[in-house]
């Protein structure tokens, strides 16, 4: 590094993490104009430093995180705190990055990323069962008895190229018992179901030396050709995949890439930084798997079901979620993924507004919090807002569910609008919102 950089050039730069090089950083721009006595030029400092960091113009992300936060958390210990009203029932709020936008206690390390990220407040469903309200936030879709719709995960695999990805492109991590589905797309588009990436991957590997499984291979090809010749001389092979998906399976095994999911790789101090937590180590392995191409990984914390002692479940809960949250959006950062990676960050519905007598919160569709990062979305904000007094219903600016799968397909470079026909021929679109345009206008 040069002597200029050492001197007042320096409060542009900052040292990356996970290891990486020095990297233009928002702050250091605000810092070094108000060092300069320019503090009045603050606001424009903000927009160029947040459009050095963003996606070109015109260039979607590629990629998406989900943050499954399984069992419906609620807004007024997360992501919509209002303290000092009876409905906080004692949840205190802390100031973030951003001025006037607070978040609820004990997400401290994720309000220091708040300029990164925007809030939908006054998300709206119509589904306030567990199994009904993941699907919808899944899908976009409320349940429909004549179809299975697609996830987000496995629109995106289907819209976008394969490149040279030799693992399976859509991945969850501690799926629940409603995972990822491919829906009408088929079922090649399913989640590929993990779990805690400290293990070593269920049978990625032979299990007997490497001649003896070559020759085990050479002998399914015997047995493979008599059965093409047979049972599916009068089968569409492109229908059942019966042999690509063999071939898919081997390749698999070995692929160099599988080393993504091995998060002993990286140094000590960084899967520190995640947390020594099941969901930290699946969220560090999120970074890797987005690297080496996959298309959308999914990341379940499980536990957010607080009919009772509402309060206590989420404090533990945040004590997951916030070093992990903030660092996978650093390491994104850091090694230049987060302006092609879009980051959701919920669960299927909020919390009743009013605490039970068994000191819980109930479930709540009519108005909870979702959060997005990344790929392109206007961070810093938050879109919409809940009645302080928990009496309001519809929240004004509601924001329908099929709006957040919109806004995130358009982050993606994703038509919407495009029509699709299904295995039994009924044209449909991947969406039927509208993106929200504070957020990708």
């Amino acid at each position: 590094m040069n002597d200029r950089r050492a001197g007042g050039e320096a409060a542009l730069w900052e040292r990356g993490d996970c290891g990486h090089p020095l990297h233009l950083s928002r702050r250091g721009l605000l810092r070094a104009f108000s060092a300069s006595g320019l503090a009045w030029i603050t606001p424009l400092a903000e927009r160029l430093a947040r459009a050095a960091e963003r996606s070109p113009r015109g260039t979607p992300a590629s990629s998406l995180i989900v943050l499954w936060l399984a069992g419906g958390p609620s807004q007024l210990e997360t992501f919509d705190p209002h303290p000092g009203r009876n409905i906080a029932g004692g949840t205190g709020s802390i100031a973030t990055a951003v001025r006037g936008l607070q978040l609820a206690e004990g997400l401290e390390q994720v309000a220091e990323q708040m300029d990164e990220i925007a809030l939908m407040r006054s998300v709206v469903s119509k589904e306030g069962d567990h199994e009904r309200g993941t699907y919808h936030l899944k899908t976009g879709f409320r349940p429909d008895p004549t179809l299975v719709h697609p996830s987000l995960g496995a629109v995106l695999c289907h819209e976008l190229p394969e490149g040279g990805t030799e693992i399976p492109r859509h991945v969850s991590i501690f799926p629940g018992p409603w995972p990822a589905r491919g829906g009408y797309l088929g079922d090649a588009y399913d989640a590929f179901q993990i779990y805690d990436p400290s293990q070593r991957l269920a049978d990625a590997t032979p299990r007997v030396p490497v001649g003896r499984f070559e020759k085990r291979l050479a002998d399914l090809d015997v047995v493979e050709s008599e059965f093409r010749r047979g049972r599916l001389a009068q089968l569409d092979e492109r229908r059942t995949l019966h042999r690509t998906t063999i071939d898919k399976a081997v390749r698999m095994m070995s692929s160099e890439q599988l080393r993504a999911f091995d998060i002993g790789q990286e140094p000590a101090a960084l899967r520190a930084e995640f947390g020594d937590t099941p969901f930290g180590r699946a969220c560090l392995a999120a970074v890797r798997l987005i690297e080496v191409g996959v298309r959308c990984v999914e990341v379940t914390l499980n536990g957010w079901d607080s009919h009772v002692n509402n309060h206590e479940l989420h404090r533990q809960r945040k004590q997951e979620l916030d070093p992990a949250f903030a660092a996978l959006l650093r390491c994104l950062r850091a090694r230049d993924r987060l302006a092609q990676t879009v980051v959701l960050c919920g669960g299927e519905f909020g919390r009743t507004p009013q605490i039970n007598p068994a000191g819980g919160r109930d479930h709540w569709p009519h108005g909870f919090s979702l959060a997005l990062a990344g790929g392109g979305i206007r961070g810093g904000q938050a879109v919409g807002q809940t009645d302080p007094e928990g009496t309001q219903l519809p929240p004004e600016q509601g924001v329908p569910v099929c709006d957040v799968h919109a806004t995130i397909l358009a982050a993606l470079g994703i038509n919407i609008t495009r029509q699709h026909i299904t295995p039994v021929g009924r044209p449909i679109q991947f969406s039927d919102g509208q993106p929200i345009q504070a957020l990708v206008g």
